[in-house]
């Protein structure tokens, strides 16, 4: 199985988690978060698969979380509206994400990636 990795080749933890799939001989394919941002339809479906909360999938450290004032808008939206929000910029993603058939990772915890290998 082929595992999609959805990166920001500069983000240092992307790089952390492309070299550990690399280390492990994980097969993946990469796709650029921002060059190729997941769709409304992508994103709506991993959240879902993932079953972790939508505000789990938005970079809240990054600069253009943080500069378009989202803590205290997103209280106020729906979740297609999130969603959508997403969809518009890839850097308001928590990257990297790791996607596979029956689980979505978001960001790089090597102790949850490691069930990867054992499935």
């Amino acid at each position: 199985m082929k595992y999609l990795f959805v990166e920001y080749p500069k983000c240092s933890t992307c790089q952390k988690a492309k070299k550990w799939l690399e280390s492990k001989q994980v097969p993946f394919e990469t796709r650029h978060i921002v060059d190729n941002t997941p769709t409304f339809e992508e994103l709506k479906s991993w959240i879902e698969k993932s079953g972790l909360e939508i505000k789990k999938f938005f970079n809240t450290s990054g600069f253009v979380y943080k500069n378009m004032n989202l803590k205290e808008k997103l209280e106020t939206m729906s979740h297609a509206e999130k969603i959508k929000l997403l969809a518009s910029n890839g850097m308001l993603i928590k990257r990297p994400l790791l996607i596979g058939e029956n689980f979505i990772f978001v960001g790089f915890r090597e102790k949850e990636w490691e069930k990867i290998q054992k499935s």
